[in-house]
């Protein structure tokens, strides 16, 4: 994984996905050799030259400027998620190859105050590689069949749900499930490519799970602030939840992502069963020094 091939797919993906009709511009002949736009009409609507924009898809995006950048990012009508993913390859691709791993270090404990007294919502936090931190009572009972042996160490949600016997079960509505996944991931590693460990786990996944090659190869990313998902879990059954995700400013590059259910709901009632469940089983938060990291 290099951040010139990187913006090479990536620009080739987005381009593929704009048909002449939807940018504007008259489909002349029956016969194109290419899905989507040609390298000289995202030129012409980007207003550079098509040997310049074919420097740039070839992964020479170190000298564009902010404002080639978003002119890029309009031609091809990239959404938010994808234009802060625009942004991120140039920079990785300015900045010298620094070969980093995780920065550990104990999350503060006015951090771990705020997640312990959620007490009616599951809730965790994790950094960029999607490994969950630590979690509130709810959170570790919700996440309970991702942690081996009933454990308390540190778990990767992309791993468990690619690798394990039973992450199909646990992640009922699966194809969208996948698509959040690697698109979270996908969305890390244009903020952090040197980072080993993130890359590390790519590669794991890429060798190990076809689905996710299938989907890694997409080039999706997004951003992952409100929204819905569901679990079937082994003790409640499904339940659908509304999450939201918030970023820790004092620890940049974690998340603490919060779920909830409407009162009166099923899903509701199911977390009510699951936190009688929690305290039948002896259920306890995660975290510890070791387990927290910076996620850069």
């Amino acid at each position: 994984m290099t951040t010139q091939s990187d913006i090479r797919a990536f620009l080739a993906s987005r381009r593929a996905k704009i048909t002449p009709r939807q940018a504007g511009l008259p489909a002349y002949g029956g016969n194109r050799r290419v899905p989507g736009l040609r390298r000289e009409e995202v030129a012409l609507l980007a207003g550079v030259s098509i040997d310049y924009y074919v420097r740039l898809e070839r992964g020479h995006l170190a000298g564009a400027s902010e404002e080639v950048l978003d002119a890029v990012a309009n031609a091809l009508q990239l959404d938010d998620a994808e234009r802060a993913h625009l942004h991120d390859l140039a920079r990785a691709a300015k900045r010298p190859v620094r070969r980093t791993g995780r920065v550990r270090g104990p999350l503060p404990d006015s951090v771990l105050r705020v997640l312990g007294s959620m007490t009616g919502s599951p809730a965790f936090i994790r950094n960029g590689r999607l490994d969950i931190l630590a979690t509130n009572t709810l959170g570790r009972a919700l996440y309970d069949p991702l942690f081996p042996d009933g454990t308390a160490q540190t778990v990767n949600i992309a791993r468990s749900q690619f690798l394990m016997p039973d992450g199909h079960d646990f992640f009922p509505d699966w194809e969208e499930s996948v698509n959040t996944t690697v698109s979270l991931l996908r969305t890390e590693a244009g903020r952090a490519p040197h980072d080993t460990e993130l890359t590390g786990l790519i590669g794991e996944l890429v060798t190990r799970s076809e689905e996710f090659r299938i989907a890694w190869a997409r080039h999706n990313v997004r951003l992952h602030h409100t929204g819905r998902k569901s679990f079937r879990h082994p003790a409640v059954g499904v339940l659908t939840l509304d999450f939201d995700a918030m970023e820790l400013p004092a620890r940049p590059g974690l998340t603490l992502t919060a779920y909830s259910a409407a009162p009166g709901t099923p899903d509701h009632d199911a977390l009510r069963l699951l936190a009688a469940w929690a305290a039948t089983e002896g259920t306890r938060p995660t975290g510890s020094p070791t387990a927290a990291g910076r996620g850069k």
